[in-house]
């Protein structure tokens, strides 16, 4: 038997507040941002930044060549792709946070397992299965459509609000994993990430995260709820999504800023250790980066509610490919940690804008089944960057021509920002 599109109260949910208590209504949706920002800290900061810190320890015990760690990350990608249209569809019909909480704790076994590992095939197995998973039901996915549902003409400060816990996690986590590494190993630090993933997050989710707001009674940012007999939006197809071109052009545009995203910050730490600095020394330029995309997240959230959001991803395409082609210029450190700095600005305000636009082009109500249709759909683009800057480098010994080629997919990026028809509501 199907379930219902709208699922009864789930247990441990708050009390409808009191009518009136507008100051208690808001709050109730900050606190899923405030959720939402937490599990993202911890599912992107203990991984994605992690990953690029852990990359030299990893190529050294399994053969030397970064095209291999590089394809772990890929295979990561690649997973979460392939599963995310069922993802988006189970988060529009179930409840989420058990959702996150099935993600945390396959996170957490494999965290546990990774630091045991005594061959690369185990690396790959885990990444493709308990990581894979673990890290897309966790966070990204989850926790921005658990944001969506809960606002509407804040959609954007929301999100921004939101993910400014994958850009703090990026000041925290390169030289957090850096001290792991060095204290513990490589194996040491897993079993570290492991076991706080689970003390952690499923306490929280399980406490704190209540789907939407019309389970306790309320409409979207705190509003009073839709009367029964008032109109509703409808619930489109997966024809009428891959019929829009909308669709298309947005997952075009993010796609080539995720492949290029993706790539720079896992071999970020790589680069600059080349030029002749320790890992300790090159971890903070990864800092300096997720530092300034805190700052990202909160101006382009703030601008996507007011302005064009076609400018507001202008101007963030902007700003990274001026830090790219800084940092592709210079070998000094401290122009390239300004030019790095420049691209965490610019790459902070991507993972906002992209859920801010596809839920004014789509609805709430088609939010999770539109951005895991998404996914599969930039999943070759994604995926690509990783491994050809590995490539790059494995056959010229620099990361020149893979860099060269992504200042290139700035410019499709912008294009495909050009092309898109949006009208607010």
């Amino acid at each position: 038997m199907a379930e219902p599109e709208e699922p009864t109260p789930e247990a441990g949910d708050a009390p409808a507040p009191t009518r009136g208590r507008s100051a208690q209504r808001r709050f109730l949706g900050w606190r899923m941002v405030a959720v939402a920002f937490f599990v993202d800290f911890i599912a992107v900061g203990f991984f994605f930044y992690s990953y690029g810190v852990f990359f030299k320890a990893l190529a050294g015990e399994f053969g030397g060549a970064r095209l291999d760690v590089s394809l772990g990350l890929t295979v990561v990608n690649g997973v979460g792709a392939l599963l995310a249209p069922f993802l988006g569809q189970a988060l529009d019909r179930y409840p989420i946070k058990y959702v996150i909480a099935a993600g945390t704790a396959s996170m957490s076994l494999g965290f546990l397992l990774l630091s045991q590992i005594t061959a690369q095939w185990q690396f790959y197995l885990i990444l493709a299965t308990l990581i894979g998973f673990g890290l897309n039901s966790m966070g990204g996915l989850a926790t921005a459509k658990l944001v969506a549902n809960w606002f509407d003409r804040r959609r954007g400060m929301a999100l921004g609000v939101a993910t400014m816990g994958i850009s703090l996690s990026g000041v925290l986590m390169p030289v957090l994993s850096a001290v792991l590494i060095e204290a513990l190993g490589w194996r040491g630090g897993f079993l570290v990430f492991g076991a706080f993933t689970a003390l952690l997050v499923l306490p929280v989710t399980l406490r704190f995260v209540v789907s939407s707001p019309e389970l306790v009674g309320l409409g979207p940012d705190g509003d009073a709820p839709l009367k029964a007999d008032a109109p509703r939006p409808l619930a489109l197809s997966t024809k009428q999504f891959l019929g829009d071109r909308n669709f298309w052009m947005l997952t075009l545009c993010v796609g080539c800023l995720f492949c290029v995203m993706s790539a720079t910050l896992t071999h970020m730490v790589p680069r600059v250790s080349d030029l002749g600095y320790s890992v300790l020394e090159a971890a903070p330029i990864l800092s300096f980066g997720a530092a300034a995309g805190v700052l990202g997240k909160v101006l382009f959230g703030y601008l996507v509610d007011r302005v064009d959001p076609r400018w507001a991803l202008y101007t963030a395409i902007g700003a990274q490919f001026v830090g790219q082609l800084g940092m592709l210029s210079t070998e000094a450190y401290l122009p390239f940690a300004c030019y790095a700095t420049l691209f965490g600005f610019g790459m902070g305000g991507i993972v906002p804008l992209h859920g801010a636009i596809a839920g004014l082009a789509f609805g709430r109500q088609n939010f999770g089944k539109v951005m895991g249709l998404m996914r599969p759909a930039m999943m070759p683009l994604q995926i690509a960057g990783l491994p050809f800057a590995g490539w790059a480098f494995d056959h010229f010994g620099r990361y020149d021509l893979a860099f060269q080629v992504f200042l290139g997919l700035y410019v499709l990026s912008a294009l495909c920002a050009s092309a898109l028809r949006l009208e607010r509501r």
